[in-house]
């Protein structure tokens, strides 16, 4: 018998705080704001994991160039 392996389609705002290693408040600024792409769904906010590799990536090219 084989297992399948469902990966998850949508994340909570919750989920990608987690993910960022930012706190809850935070994160629900930036989907407010849209730096975060964001869905609502009924009642709840969902973010695809593209839309956080997007945000990742945009953070990403800005801090190009700077030394540490």
């Amino acid at each position: 018998m084989t297992a399948t392996v469902i990966e998850r389609k949508w994340h909570t705002t919750a989920e990608v705080a987690d993910m960022l290693g930012f706190g809850l408040s935070k994160t629900k600024m930036l989907v407010l704001t849209g730096e975060i792409r964001s869905v609502k769904v009924g009642r709840n906010r969902r973010i695809l994991p593209a839309w956080v590799d997007e945000y990742v990536q945009r953070v990403a090219s800005g801090a190009e160039g700077w030394a540490a």
